[in-house]
């Protein structure tokens, strides 16, 4: 177990609120989402499967100057509709409890209790939905008796809230990491992926495995994933060579970096997640063929009356019960139960969006067993704004 330095540590710690700033204001023509086409697209891929390659790769897959690809990629980061974004990588469940809850609220309640539910650290997901519940949030906490407590903070101290159901998930065959643009050939996505710095050694997800500077690590690169060495040295304080030598340690197998983007401008205008159930014997079979869907982004295993929860993009509304008569024929043996229409993502993988799904700012992924940043409160403000959209 590493021993902390309480000066280091208390360095780390500092100036934690400005690192969600990340958003800068932007003027009614930023706002203005740029035309896409494909060498955007083929970035954004390439991101997907290696999301810190340098632009010299990019550049050399896609045929263009490393300085248009860098660009590009800026272009696209700054109108919020791509972003590289680290998260810790909590795949044991012996140490972490992964929750979905289903919320129903007061009638024109649902909004401001989707924004109060994004400002806390621990909710990873936050999904306003038309259907059975008015909003789906999915939290990560390190055991059942937090996840618990979680609830009860935080849907007690919620004003509106009439009910809430939680599931508890026991396994994520696939989730939205790995779901892919499919602008590279398979050529193109091999050069990308033989590029990726190998795996470092497994370790045990526990408390000892994670001190101040990883926690600090994790939070620049909750906003921005593609900081380079030298700038996280001088945020963290320390030396290039610890900087370089800890993330090596912790990529990717105790934290994950991810390039999501926003939906409706890359052609997936419409999001459902649906209900179901199969019998457990082709749990195993059924997740198998779902993780090959292409418009699975992510699908969990679940310890209640739905055993499989499925989070789906689709390009357009009348696809809601296309795609559900697709899962019929090809796995007749799932049942779905019941479905709910995106009506708006309030928050993704830890980045607030806005209204068309852009990236605004970032209420940094923690550790369950890691220390806190100082600071952490982004509760909703009075307008109704997070407190981080406020600030801009």
């Amino acid at each position: 177990m590493r021993k902390n330095d309480p000066r280091r540590d208390a360095a780390l710690r500092r100036d934690s609120r400005e690192t969600r700033r990340n958003a800068p204001p932007r003027t009614a023509q930023e706002c203005a989402s740029p035309e896409l086409d494909e060498l955007d697209r083929g970035i954004v891929h390439a991101l997907q499967i290696h999301p810190r390659a340098p632009w010299t790769l990019v550049g050399e897959v896609l045929g263009v100057d490393p300085v248009t690809a860098a660009r590009r990629w800026q272009r696209l980061e700054d109108a919020g509709l791509a972003w590289v974004t680290a998260h810790p990588r909590l795949a044991n469940s012996r140490v972490v409890a992964t929750g979905v809850i289903e919320v129903d609220t007061d009638p024109g309640a649902a909004a401001n209790v989707a924004r109060a539910l994004a400002a806390d650290h621990a909710v990873v997901n936050v999904k306003l939905t038309a259907g059975g519940r008015d909003v789906i949030a999915e939290v990560q906490v390190r055991d059942l008796n937090e996840l618990l407590r979680l609830t009860t903070r935080l849907f007690q101290g919620t004003p509106r809230v009439r009910a809430t159901r939680a599931h508890i998930s026991t396994g994520m065959p696939t989730e939205g990491s790995r779901w892919r643009l499919r602008s590279l050939d398979s050529d193109q996505c091999a050069r990308i992926d033989a590029a990726l710095p190998p795996s470092a050694r497994p370790e045990d997800d526990t408390a000892a495995g994670w001190d101040a500077l990883d926690a600090r690590l994790l939070e620049l690169l909750s906003a921005d994933g593609r900081m380079s060495m030298r700038k996280l040295a001088a945020a963290t304080d320390v030396g290039l060579t610890t900087v370089r030598r800890r993330l090596h340690a912790l990529l990717p197998s105790r934290m994950s970096l991810r390039c999501d983007l926003a939906r409706s401008p890359f052609g997936w205008p419409q999001s459902a997640v649906y209900f179901a159930s199969v019998p457990a014997q082709h749990l195993e079979e059924t997740s198998r063929v779902l993780s090959g869907f292409r418009e699975v982004r992510a699908c969990a295993i679940m310890a209640g009356p739905h055993n499989l929860v499925v989070d789906v993009w689709l390009r357009g509304l009348s696809d809601v019960h296309a795609f559900e008569a697709h899962l019929a024929r090809r796995l007749p043996r799932l049942t779905v139960d019941d479905r709910s229409l995106v009506l708006r993502t309030v928050k993704h993988m830890g980045r607030l969006l806005d209204e068309d799904g852009r990236s605004v700012g970032v209420v940094p992924l923690l550790h369950p067993y890691g220390p806190r940043p100082s600071d952490t409160s982004l509760a909703a403000d009075p307008e109704g704004r997070t407190a981080q959209a406020a600030d801009h």
